[in-house]
């Protein structure tokens, strides 16, 4: 099963030049919480990635989540 998660997500790094050490530094910053490159990565690969956590990574690259009908 393609993983549309994990390659939305490394599309967007690639498109505003992040690391995702960096992301994972940042996610623990602002929740709280602490995160490494590995566990985000392993989260993201097992889709176990929670809603909020998806919505933060969004904010911290600078995007939004919408949901539009189809």
């Amino acid at each position: 099963m393609i993983n549309h998660v994990k390659k939305q997500i490394k599309f967007l790094l690639l498109q505003e030049d992040l690391m995702l050490k960096e992301l994972a530094s940042e996610m623990s910053k602002v929740l709280g919480k602490p995160y490494s490159p590995s566990s985000l990565s392993h989260k993201i690969a097992r889709n176990t990635i929670t809603y909020s956590e998806m919505v933060e990574i969004a904010n911290i690259l600078g995007y939004e989540i919408n949901f539009v009908k189809k």
